[in-house]
């Protein structure tokens, strides 16, 4: 909406009298058109997917397209002013050739002289007539055809396709992380870039293909009369010349990319679908860092309910109260003491109720949504920490990370600003990774999670046991526990494998310096059991279900009050309960 509002000023002080009628009369759409959208995303928020969908197809799309009609009428007119323009510049010539000859008495000299003087006249009319043209079809940074030409010929070859039968894929490619460029370097270093990049994807297509720039870092390509096979390798190299180093301004500049394809008319047969499609293929491409994303109807597809219910997390996330933690104890097998809990989200939605992490936490995960939730919990659980040692409580605290949060470079950073701002120990914040999340980039996670054990807070391998368990890899990394998933440990007393798996996981975490945790321990011959086999720590039902922070905190002040009776007592017995070690 800037970007229009500033083209139209544009368009208002360079242009004329009626330019600037055009001006007025898009601004009025665009007013109308915003109002529109909020109403959408009003329905959106309400959870009312008919009205959703009735606002989009009945109100949005009219409104979108009734500017883009009247942008490109305005374009058309102009293009006609210069033809009629060329025309009327003729029909003079033709006079001027005529009174030539009745005057050629008048002399030869004369005659020369004017008949230069028209030519050059129309050929500064003809030129600026095809600017004009190029300019309103192309991109002025790059030379590339600009949405509305690539617009045009997908809708040409489209119409190929379907007389011939033949098959074309689009594909949307950007840059990752160009805004780092920009902001490192500069934007006119970026702009060199966009260049550049444009430069070398031209060099590998064909003279048949199109590559425009729709805005920003965004390039879309035209692929017509190509099969799926042809259009994965020409994704393919185009990545391979993008991933090249570029030199800018004396600098080395080292990017990637994330393609998405589609081809038409097996992923759609018209240009919004296929549009739309490669946007989510780009997307998907790019969240799975597989660099070519190739658009799959049955992976990709979003209900109304899954949409309904991301709109209302990020909404969620705008409130103060509706994302709440739970924390559950962690319980000393030997001391049976209090030595940590970890924290566990809960979604209490304002007309749902109780919405369980398993059914948005995914959601969330397949976005960067998962990131702001994540600083939202790290938040909340860091505040804790500082609200239980203000009333004279070292409670340690875990909290899950997500892969895609294991993988950002700016986590530690976040994390070490949280610990400053609130004035807390570091080694009382315990982070919980899965197998899985490290060995998505194990280089990259063990430099983020050295940086995180650097700083002082120590580190949990979660779920132990579920994953790629490797003895090269944990060896490698700084962590402090294992966690032994609950499904081995809640079976252990009556499957005998279960039992040596829980034996084994506890003896390699020791051979190699590390606390374990057993998880889902629900019964009183689970502790038994754990303690015989010398595991450390257990986390369950029976010890206590996961409670809000105020219940904790009553919870620990009655059980450190408690001055009698057996300290392995789980707490809700009759007998005293754990004090915090």
């Amino acid at each position: 909406g800037a970007d229009l509002r500033a083209a139209l000023a544009e368009v208002r002080r360079d242009g004329d009298a009626a330019d600037r009628v055009v001006v007025d009369q898009v601004l009025v759409m665009h007013t109308g058109y915003d109002q529109a959208m909020v109403r959408m995303f009003t329905a959106v928020d309400a959870g009312d997917t008919a009205l959703v969908l009735k606002i989009d197809s009945g109100d949005v799309d009219p409104k979108f397209d009734e500017m883009s009609n009247r942008v490109q009428d305005a374009a058309q007119a102009r293009q006609a002013t210069a033809a009629r323009a060329v025309a009327e510049l003729r029909r003079v010539e033709s006079y001027v050739f005529i009174a030539t000859v009745a005057g050629f008495a008048v002399g030869l000299c004369l005659l020369t002289a004017l008949g230069m003087v028209v030519a050059g006249f129309q050929r500064d009319l003809v030129r600026q007539s095809r600017l004009n043209e190029h300019q309103a079809m192309h991109d002025g940074l790059t030379g590339l055809p600009n949405r509305t030409l690539l617009h045009d010929r997908i809708d040409r070859a489209l119409r190929t396709s379907q007389r011939t039968g033949s098959s074309l894929a689009v594909m949307l490619f950007d840059l990752d992380r160009f805004k780092e460029v920009n902001d490192t370097l500069g934007h006119h270093h970026g702009d060199e870039l966009l260049r550049q990049v444009a430069d070398r994807i031209r060099g590998v297509l064909r003279d048949s293909d199109t590559v425009a720039r729709l805005g920003g870092d965004e390039f879309a390509i035209l692929l017509p009369v190509v099969d799926p096979d042809a259009a994965h390798e020409f994704a393919a190299r185009i990545l391979g010349v993008v991933q090249d180093s570029f030199h800018i301004g004396g600098f080395r500049v080292d990017v990637e990319a994330s393609v998405g394809v589609v081809i038409a008319p097996i992923h759609g047969d018209t240009i919004e679908d296929l549009m739309r499609h490669a946007d989510v293929a780009m997307y998907a491409a790019k969240e799975g860092k597989t660099g070519i994303g190739i658009y799959d109807p049955a992976a990709h597809s979003r209900s109304p309910l899954r949409l309904l219910l991301l709109g209302d997390l990020r909404r969620a996330l705008e409130q103060p109260d509706e994302l709440r933690l739970h924390y559950q104890p962690k319980i000393d097998l030997r001391a049976g003491q209090l030595c940590g809990v970890e924290a566990l989200l809960r979604w209490h939605h304002p007309t749902r109720g109780l919405v369980g992490p398993a059914e948005f936490i995914p959601i969330a995960e397949e976005t960067s949504l998962i990131n702001r939730l994540t600083t939202r919990v790290l938040s909340m659980a860091i505040g804790q920490m500082r609200a239980w040692l203000d009333q004279g409580l070292s409670v340690p605290v875990a909290v899950n990370l997500s892969p895609r949060c294991l993988l950002d470079t700016r986590l530690p950073r976040h994390i070490r600003d949280l610990i400053e701002q609130n004035d807390v120990p570091a080694h009382l914040l315990r982070l919980e990774v899965t197998e899985g999340a490290i060995m998505a980039d194990t280089t990259l996670a063990v430099a983020i999670l050295t940086e995180l054990h650097e700083l002082g807070v120590r580190l949990s391998i979660d779920d132990y046991g579920t994953g790629y368990s490797s003895m090269s890899y944990l060896k490698q990394l700084p962590v402090d526990e294992l966690k032994i998933d609950r499904s081995f440990v809640m079976d252990m007393t009556l499957d005998d494998n279960n039992a040596m798996l829980v034996r084994g996981a506890i003896e390699l975490g020791h051979s190699l310096g590390l606390s374990v945790v057993a998880e889902g321990v629900e019964l009183a011959g689970h502790v038994d059991a754990l303690r015989d086999l010398g595991c450390d720590v257990a986390q369950g039902y029976h010890y206590a279900h996961p409670m809000p922070s105020e219940q904790l905190t009553v919870w620990l002040q009655q059980h450190l009050a408690a001055t009698a009776g057996d300290p392995t007592a789980p707490p809700g017995s009759r007998e005293t309960t754990p004090t915090i070690r």
